[in-house]
């Protein structure tokens, strides 16, 4: 694998964001190699631990306006940054990616880090990912949150997702920044979008972002179809709160709210919501998504 490493610069001065990142070495099983993770650790260590995690194409930026206030409230909160995006390194060759070796480098990621009585928020490929991790590992979460999220096992995925797709597969050096305004319904600053650009000096260090979307099993015939199938299995028989909150505006995952709410057996009797916003719900309602944490983890008690 050909490892790049976004240089410490592109991150200096970014707007709201004060967070210094904290790195976890990781070894890919495959070729031996050593993987720089990063991700933000703030708060008391003793704190109950909240697991924020992004999707595709951003980064634990996403979460700016929810870790400070969250971290105000008494918890440690952790928001890694997937290989391949914002300060954790990226690969260089599109195939060297794939779904399963995400997992295994979170997997390592989160043992190796060892958290525990996890409280999780999810979105888009962090729910795709991260659920793979509850599944995995469901002694280690207390609790979970989903927004705009799925974990597909090879059926149609509807023509949201479609459209993103063909788009992200016939455009030339992905404009990252400009792809989050169009999933938010307020309107980004250009400090804002520059920061969601932060990561990427070029497009060479764009392999992960262009590739995540032809990892989505959307057909029988597409790898991981099977691991999701074993962890819906898991992820069915999880009695621990599990609460979705998705968005109001978002044609990529409408609906598969009610897929969670029927099948998960913890998610039964919440108090499921839907927030305003696009399909990047934590810039839209980022104040709502505190409240809703610190609210499922002050009724369980845990």
């Amino acid at each position: 694998m050909n490892i790049l490493r976004t240089p410490d610069s592109r991150f200096e001065n970014l707007l709201d964001w004060p967070f210094k990142p904290h790195y976890t070495q990781i070894t890919d099983a495959a070729t031996g190699q050593s993987l720089r993770l990063a991700c933000v650790d703030e708060g008391p260590r003793d704190g109950p631990t909240v697991l924020l995690m992004h999707g595709e194409p951003t980064w634990s930026y996403l979460y700016r306006h929810i870790i400070p206030k969250l971290v105000e409230l008494g918890y440690r909160v952790v928001a890694p940054d997937l290989i391949g995006f914002g300060r954790s390194d990226k690969l260089a060759e599109r195939n060297d990616y794939t779904y399963e070796r995400h997992v295994a480098w979170l997997s390592t990621w989160l043992t190796t880090m060892d958290l525990r009585e996890i409280t999780l928020f999810c979105q888009d490929w962090g729910g795709l990912l991260g659920l793979r991790l509850v599944a995995a590992f469901p002694e280690r979460f207390a609790r979970v949150l989903a927004g705009n999220t799925v974990l597909p096992v090879g059926t149609d995925p509807g023509k949201g997702f479609m459209d993103w797709l063909a788009y992200s597969q016939t455009t030339n050096d992905l404009p990252i920044g400009q792809i989050v305004t169009m999933g938010v319904t307020r309107k980004l600053s250009h400090d804002e979008i520059a920061a969601y650009d932060a990561p990427f000096p070029d497009a060479s260090y764009k392999a992960g972002a262009c590739q995540f979307p032809t990892l989505v099993p959307i057909t029988p015939q597409h790898a991981s179809v099977t691991e999701n199938l074993a962890a819906w299995r898991v992820l069915a028989a999880f009695d621990k709160p599990f609460i979705t909150a998705f968005s109001d505006n978002d044609p990529v995952t409408k609906g598969a709210d009610l897929v969670f709410q029927k099948r998960i057996s913890g998610a039964k009797g919440q108090a499921h919501v839907t927030l305003r916003g696009g399909h990047f719900l934590q810039e839209d309602s980022p104040d709502e998504i505190v409240a809703l944490i610190d609210g499922a983890m002050k009724r369980s008690h845990v």
